[in-house]
């Protein structure tokens, strides 16, 4: 009996230690594995970008740049108000299109603290003013002041949150123009200058370069006298700190970016004809890569 009783106390704690094994290996399995080819959380970029022309243009390329390489990039379209809060609070990463040192003044002096400034990424004359086609006789903003009944009193615009928006809102009371300036968005307000330009009907928009608008029409920006609009501007790429001191290698790359006016207007010419920006800056990139490949050493 008391070898029986031994044999049973062994035999009981084999199974206790099997079975602890079996636990420990049973824990062990779901531990999820770490998948090689899945970006880690750090290689994941948020670009936040306005919905213009040359912003959604040079987003795509860097969204299809860096997954190239290897992160996960999220692009979100916002407002630009709320696309500086999402950049200071680090909810969004990166911006591509912040005009300094006038347009986006506000929110670079609220903001500047937790941002950083890569540069300036177009080389060309960034401005913006008031826009007629070629074919309306008139040379300066303070000309529409007799023309209103022409322009139907009239000023076609973008979204309200623009900085141009409040540009053109000082020039209305600078040179007392009295005009209503129209609120909508930019594919609206192309839209609103594609049809009057077909009919040869006389339009005041809001414009600004570098844009495909001025390849395609045969546009001019009226005389600015009393500088409502300011100066020349430059493009800048702005980024949360934080993200710049966890990502060198992508505020690195970001900081080599240049571009040149016939550049950006091939690509934003390819999304004008159609492709999607996605596929537009794929082939973009593929005409141009040893412009691309500089940027990413």
């Amino acid at each position: 009996m008391k070898l029986f009783n031994q044999g049973k106390r062994v035999l009981v704690g084999a199974m206790v230690s099997l079975l602890a094994i079996g636990l420990l290996a049973g824990c062990g399995s779901t531990t999820p594995k770490q998948d090689a080819t899945k970006p880690s959380e750090n290689k994941t970029v948020n670009i936040g970008y306005v919905n213009w022309a040359e912003d959604v243009a040079v987003s795509n390329i860097w969204k299809v740049l860096l997954e190239e390489k290897g992160y996960q990039v999220n692009l979100k379209s916002l407002e630009v108000a709320p696309l500086y809060v999402g950049l200071n609070k680090g909810d969004l990463d990166v911006f591509m299109d912040a005009w300094l040192p006038t347009t986006h003044k506000t929110y670079w002096e609220k903001y500047k603290d937790k941002l950083d400034d890569y540069g300036v990424w177009y080389k060309g004359e960034a401005k913006m003013g008031l826009v007629v086609p070629n074919y309306v006789d008139l040379k300066s903003i303070e000309d529409l002041k007799a023309k209103k009944d022409l322009f139907a009193g009239k000023i076609t615009g973008i979204d309200p949150g623009a900085g141009i928006m409040k540009a053109t809102k000082k020039a209305n009371e600078d040179y007392g123009l009295g005009y209503e300036v129209v609120q909508s968005s930019e594919t609206a307000m192309l839209s609103t200058l594609d049809k009057a330009y077909r009919d040869k009907k006389p339009i005041a928009i809001t414009g600004w370069s570098p844009h495909w608008m001025f390849a395609k029409y045969d546009l001019k920006y009226l005389e600015d006298p009393k500088k409502a609009f300011g100066e020349a501007e430059e493009i800048h790429t702005l980024a949360n700190k934080e993200f710049t001191q966890k990502n060198p290698e992508v505020a690195k790359m970001l900081k080599a970016f240049k571009l040149e006016d016939k550049q950006i207007a091939h690509l934003e010419s390819l999304i004008n004809e159609g492709m999607t920006p996605d596929v537009a800056a794929k082939k973009w990139i593929l005409d141009n890569r040893a412009l691309a490949d500089s940027w990413m050493k």
